[in-house]
Order: C-alpha cells, then sequence, then structure tokens
C-alpha cells in the first residue's frame, strides 16, 4: 500500500494548479524568488526516479545527498521514495572522515553533492568506500577529475531519466505501488557529541504518523501560509517540518546559504519557520541594542509598547481570554507605531507561528518576542523522534516549559529523571548498531531520550538538563551546563559558551565574545587595540564582560555561578572539531583542545 511520501508530489498536483507554487530558491544577490510550480516539481521527480532505476539502484538501497538546501535535494529524497530508496542526509559542512564513515556505515552506491568542495572530499576518500559507485554533482560549474569515469552532473542524471522510457516508468510505478509503510525512508544520523555518529533508522510509517498528528494539531496553518528553510535538509527538524509544509500547500522559499539567512527572510517574509534557539538570541540581541540606542519619546513609546505587548499577549491570549477592548485598542495603537516596524525589520510582520527547538531558549527571549508579536513556539524533539515530542499548544501554553506532548506520542519520567518516548514516531533503531539498540530501548519499548525532565500540575513538559551533559563539581553539586548557557546567549557580547566544572571545585567557562560587539564597545570607551587576541586580553573587557555575566547570573544558586572564564579570540567551529553539525557543543573536544587554559582558571 503506498503510504503519504511516495505520492506527496503526485498527490499535491492534483489537490492544488498544476501552476501552483511548490517552493521557490531564494536569489539573495538577485533580490528574488525563483518559483517551481507543483508540475515542474512532479515531473522532475519522476525524471529522477527514473534515473536512480536506470542507474540500478534497488528497492531499500542507499542513496546519499550531501549537498545544503537545493531544490534538487527535494528531487532526489522524492524520486528515492518513489523507488522505495533509503536516502541518507550527510551535513554539507561534514569533514571527509564523516563522509567516509557514513558512506562505509550505509553502504550507500550512490551519493549526491552540492559544490566543488563536496566533490573534492568525495573525491578524496571515494577509494575508501568500496560502495559508492556513482557521484552525481549539481553544481554546473564542477570539472570532474580526468581519472572519473563515473561521476555525472544532476542535468545529465535527470536527461537520464527522462530518456529511460516505459521500462523505467513501469519498474518505478510498480515499486511505488508495493511500497509500506514499513519500508525504511531515511536514515539521520545523530551529531555524535561524544562519540561516533549513528544512523536512526526512520520508517515511512515514522512520517506518516508525524505528518497526521501535526496536521491534527497546527490548524492554524494553511496554503496560505509560506516558510523559509532555516536548518539544512539533513536535519530532522527541517526535514520533517518541509515534509509537512509540502503535504500541506505551504510554499517553501530554499534558503541555499546558512551566512545569508538574515538577508533570505527579509526577501521571504515568511508566515512560519523552523529554528534553533540561536537565531532568536540574535534577533533579541539585535532588537535590544536598538531599544537601548533610543532616547526621549521615542524610548518612551517603545517601553509602553512593550508593556501593551506583553500584557495582551502573555496575560490574554496565551491563555484564550478575551482580551479587554481598552487594551486592544491600546496594542493595535503601539503595534502599528513600534512592533509592526520590529516584526518588518526582522522579515516576519505577517508572522504566523515560529516554532523552535534543539537547545534550551531563555523565558526573557521567550517572553520578549511573544510581546512584539512574534509567536515563537517553544518544542522538543530528537533525530530520533522524527522530530517532535512536545511543543506549545496554541492556547495555554507555559513558558519554561517545553509544551505539551503531542497526540500519539506517549512521555513517560523514568530513572534520574530521564525523559522516554514512545509511539508510531519513534525510530527502529540505530543501523548496524545492535548493542546500541539494546541500551536506547527500554525492555517494554520506550526509547531513552538521554534528557532529564518533568511534568508539571498543568501536564506541560520541562527539559532539566542533557543527562550526558550533566557534571557534579568536586563538592558534590550538579551543575546543568547548558541552562547557564542559555543564560549568558541572551547577552549581546556573548556569542558561545561552554561551561566547565566537572569534578572541580567550582563553575568556569570559555567564553567567545560578539567580536563585532566588542569592537564597538572599544572603540567607543577609546580602549585601544590591535587585534583580537589584545582585546580578548585587555583587563578593561575582561571587567566588562564579567559584569555582563554576573548580571546575568541574577537567581542562580552561588555553586552555579560562573567564577572564572577565559576569552577565546576566535569562534567554535565545525572544522575544528569543537561544535557537531547541528552546531552543538562537543564539550570532551573543548575540554582536550583548551585544557591548558582550563587548568589556568583553576589555579
Amino acid at each position: 500500500m503506498p503510504n503519504i511520501l511516495t505520492h506527496l508530489t503526485g498527490r499535491q498536483t492534483k489537490a492544488y494548479r498544476a501552476d501552483r507554487t511548490a517552493f521557490t530558491t531564494i536569489d539573495v544577490d538577485g533580490g528574488k524568488l525563483i518559483p517551481t510550480t507543483w508540475a515542474d516539481f512532479d515531473r522532475t521527480v519522476a525524471e529522477a526516479a527514473c534515473a536512480l532505476a536506470k542507474l540500478g539502484m534497488k528497492p531499500q538501497q542507499m542513496v546519499a545527498i550531501f549537498a545544503p538546501n537545493l531544490a534538487e535535494t527535494l528531487y532526489t529524497d522524492f524520486a528515492c521514495y518513489r523507488n522505495r530508496i533509503i536516502t541518507v542526509s550527510i551535513y554539507a559542512t561534514s569533514s571527509p572522515e564523516q563522509v567516509r564513515y557514513i558512506l562505509n556505515d550505509s553502504g550507500a552506491r550512490i551519493i549526491m553533492v552540492g559544490d566543488k568542495g563536496q566533490y573534492a572530499t568525495v573525491r578524496s576518500i571515494m577509494a575508501e568506500c568500496p560502495a559508492l559507485e556513482h557521484i552525481i554533482a549539481v553544481d554546473p560549474d564542477i570539472v570532474f577529475d580526468a581519472d572519473d569515469s563515473s561521476s555525472l552532473s544532476y542535468a545529465d542524471f535527470l536527461r537520464l531519466g527522462a530518456e529511460a522510457g516505459a521500462e523505467a516508468r513501469a519498474e518505478v510505478e510498480l515499486r511505488s505501488a508495493e511500497a509500506t509503510p514499513d519500508d525504511i525512508a531515511t536514515l539521520i544520523y545523530t551529531s555524535g557529541t561524544t562519540g561516533e555518529p549513528k544512523g536512526a533508522v526512520l520508517m515511512h510509517s515514522c512520517f506518516d504518523a508525524a505528518l497526521d498528528f501535526h496536521r491534527a494539531r497546527l490548524t492554524n496553518l494553511s496554503d496560505a501560509d509560506t516558510s523559509v528553510s532555516f536548518l539544512p535538509f539533513s536535519h530532522i527538524f527541517e526535514k520533517a517540518w518541509t515534509y509537512f509544509c509540502l503535504m500541506m500547500g505551504i510554499t517553501v522559499h530554499i534558503n541555499r546559504n546558512t551566512k545569508e539567512i538574515q538577508r533570505a527572510i527579509r526577501l521571504a517574509r515568511p508566515t512560519c519557520m523552523c529554528s534553533v534557539p540561536r537565531f532568536w538570541e540574535k534577533v533579541y540581541s539585535a532588537v535590544q541594542e536598538q531599544f537601548d540606542a533610543t532616547k526621549g519619546v521615542k524610548k518612551l513609546l517603545i517601553e509602553r509598547a512593550l508593556e501593551a505587548g506583553q500584557k495582551r499577549n502573555l496575560e490574554y491570549r496565551r491563555l484564550g481570554i478575551r482580551v479587554p477592548f481598552w487594551l486592544e485598542k491600546k496594542y493595535q495603537f503601539y503595534d502599528k507605531m513600534v512592533l509592526s516596524k520590529v516584526r518588518a525589520a526582522i522579515g516576519i510582520e505577517h508572522g504566523n507561528m515560529f516554532p523552535t527547538a534543539g537547545a534550551p531558549i531563555s523565558n526573557t527571549i521567550v517572553e520578549f518576542l511573544q510581546a512584539i508579536g512574534v509567536n515563537i513556539v517553544v518544542g522538543y524533539g530528537l533525530s530520533e523522534t522524527t522530530a517532535t515530542v512536545s511543543f506549545y499548544p496554541a492556547v495555554g501554553y507555559e513558558i519554561g516549559t517545553i509544551g505539551t506532548v503531542l497526540d500519539g506520542v506517549t512521555v513517560r519520567i523514568g530513572n534520574n529523571n530521564e525523559i522516554l518516548v514512545k509511539g508510531p514516531t519513534v525510530m527502529k533503531g540505530y543501523y548496524n548498531k545492535p548493542e546500541e539498540n539494546k541500551k536506547a530501548f527500554t525492555d517494554d519499548g520506550f526509547f531513552r531520550t538521554g534528557d532529564a525532565g518533568m511534568f508539571d500540575q498543568n501536564g506541560c513538559l520541562i527539559l532539566t538538563e542533557r543527562i550526558k551533559d550533566l557534571f557534579k563539581t568536586s563538592n558534590g553539586k550538579y551543575i546543568a551546563p547548558q541552562a547557564i548557557e542559555s543564560r549568558l546567549g541572551e547577552d549581546k557580547y556573548i556569542e558561545q559558551v561552554a561551561v566547565i566544572g566537572d569534578k572541580r571545585k567550582y563553575v568556569t567557562a570559555i567564553i567567545i565574545p560578539a567580536f563585532d560587539a566588542i569592537k564597538e564597545y572599544a572603540n567607543k570607551h577609546n580602549i585601544k587595540f590591535n587585534s583580537i587576541e589584545e582585546l580578548v586580553e585587555n583587563s578593561d573587557i575582561r571587567d566588562f564582560i564579567a559584569e555582563r555575566i554576573d548580571k546575568l547570573q541574577n537567581g542562580l544558586a552561588g555553586f552555579e555561578k560562573i567564577k572564572r572564564f577565559t576569552l577565546l579570540p576566535r569562534e567554535f567551529s565545525i572544522e575544528t572539531g569543537e561544535l557537531t553539525n547541528t552546531l552543538k557543543i562537543r564539550r570532551p573536544v573543548i575540554n582536550s583542545m583548551y585544557a591548558d587554559e582550563i587548568e589556568a582558571m583553576y589555579c
């Protein structure tokens, strides 16, 4: 029996006019959105599906995708699903070692690459990947190596499918008809913060359930909405969200360059978009900076606008209580004068809802965003659960929680307050990892998330810490570093933080300042410097950062507070191994790389 994903594009072509836009590609430099209609989407997927069949791919074999967000990623995904082929997502920023590991672990026979760098990476390790047969290259400017006889451009790949003939088309149709919900749809490799990545096996049934559960709950979204692909398609949050948008007829605007996301949002003006908290932390810092620089009557206007927004959106709308007439009129005035202009500057003046997950986000930022009219929806999920486990309901959400559990999913709290999840969206297991699978599930089939939490009196789930990140000081006090790091993330002068203290007598931190912001501060206060290295060592800068840290730590217990810190002159990065591809901190790597700096804070 065919499943939802197998015929998604075909279903939508029938459900909507053939010339309706399915998605666009954002051309930031050209200042335009390049549309792809449902008819073109369906035709290209059909060509790609026939090409895969012509290349000898069989059902439940693997095709890897190693590229940034591209239209070709979606074509390849759905071409694979029509053939019952399994997709393997690889982050575009992955190192040769990571790519080699995933290709060999999955046994992928074909890999799609996006640009010259990804092509060069695969070519450099291809001899060590015996199962790999073909590279399909999207960028037309890629020049194949002289000894490369197995690669083909994406244009030639599609041409192969277009010219494949009736036999290939019949084969694809037969495979689609034989598809079942128990087919494996994709492998999503975890980020590997503490070890080698593991491929979460997600069945078509996982996506079927996730799509149905979200359609039942997200009744405020419709085909009148638009979304921007903020996260990589290799991230389960973006992959599942994009599939949901396509199913609902929500036009997806594909952002190809993560460094241009702010310009992309201002060009596309989405009404909804999934993202990670760091994006909203930066929005908060930028808006606060503008507010702080305002004086006189304008300052008073902003303060009153925030007050009206806070009261209307948090005390009434959040709880589903009718807003008093006088307050609604007051809010409309301040929204027109101040708040709508703030949202327009971000690019989301017509915002509907903005789900965020993947890391803690401070209550201060959530309250601020709601006050200015940005419906930030905090949630929680994992690769292993096809993204969503819980998120804010439309009415009655509690700030400081991660919302209520998605209908159809069961959550209970286990030993050490671990969040355990069961339901049709939970993965089958980790690919080729029988021992890991034994550890990953309870005897009665609940998935062990590795996160600690609890339910409040209203049934909202509260995330307390990542169990693997939790550490104990030498004084026996438990510290949840992510909670402290998210507090410091509110500050416009702080870019990245790694909290230290396992088996130590007090808590310390390695901090990467927001370099542009501290340069501006230094220039404003006549602090002389010749380099970033010199600036982070300056005593005035250190005192300034220390003051800000003290304020941000108000309310923390004494043993939780950062006593000493080190400022670094460069950011943590994926390339150096300090961050995962999902931008999570690799604590073991940081502890090793900065062992000397850490020891110096305890002398």
